[in-house]
């Protein structure tokens, strides 16, 4: 396996930046989505992206958001990469005005081929947890992990996948393990309160990270 890479999701303040980037992220990610609790203002954003390291990646996170709008926000902040959690067709994902990753949820009835048909029009695919009888569940944040056998073998299917879904710095490495992402996404695990990243808990979760990357390169 090379590199795993780490994202810190859900960034509002320019200390939790600081933080995630001294533990080790690569990227971080700025939801733009009204409706969550970890939503940061564009101007706020923007503000906290030009703080960052040049090879720290800046991800924005939208839901059923218009084309120009995420094209509008990106030039905005300087985003690097587009994370789509809405009911987005693949067509949505044609010309966009940055890289995307398309995120699926994965229940019981999850079938591979749900995500493999965004192949050839998404940089990746970010697989994230779907709740039972949940019709209302918010894209991500969940703080609940799937079953992870449901996506194994999908790595090697797509061009770059990344694992979320209720990681915490004390499941992550037997997530990696059994899914062999090539990153992972962590929110509601490294947190205090949605939005406010923990210390401990964000240097933890990296660590565990790259100690299970370690280990995957050794075998």
């Amino acid at each position: 396996m090379s590199r795993l890479f780490v994202k810190i999701c859900g960034i509002t303040s320019p200390e939790d930046a600081a933080l995630a980037v001294d533990a080790g992220a690569d990227a971080l990610g700025f939801v733009f989505w009204p409706m969550s609790p970890r939503r940061v203002e564009l101007a706020r954003a923007a503000a906290i992206a030009r703080q960052l390291p040049p090879f720290v990646l800046r991800v924005g996170v939208f839901v059923n958001a218009p084309r120009d709008e995420m094209a509008r926000v990106a030039d905005a902040v300087g985003l690097d990469v587009l994370q789509l959690h809405g009911d987005e067709p693949p067509e949505a994902l044609v010309a966009l005005p940055r890289r995307a990753i398309k995120a699926v949820r994965v229940g019981r009835r999850f079938a591979s081929d749900e995500a493999k048909r965004y192949l050839g029009c998404t940089a990746g695919l970010l697989v994230d947890t779907r709740l039972t009888g949940d019709s209302s569940q918010p894209p991500g944040g969940t703080g609940v992990p799937f079953d992870w056998s449901l996506v194994t073998g999908l790595a090697a299917q797509v061009p770059f996948l990344v694992l979320a879904g209720g990681l915490t710095p004390h499941n992550v490495a037997e997530a990696v393990k059994v899914v062999r992402p090539q990153a992972v996404d962590v929110a509601s695990g490294v947190e205090t309160m949605p939005g406010k990243k923990d210390p401990g808990r964000v240097r933890a979760f990296v660590a565990a990270a790259r100690a299970a990357e370690s280990q995957e390169v050794a075998s």
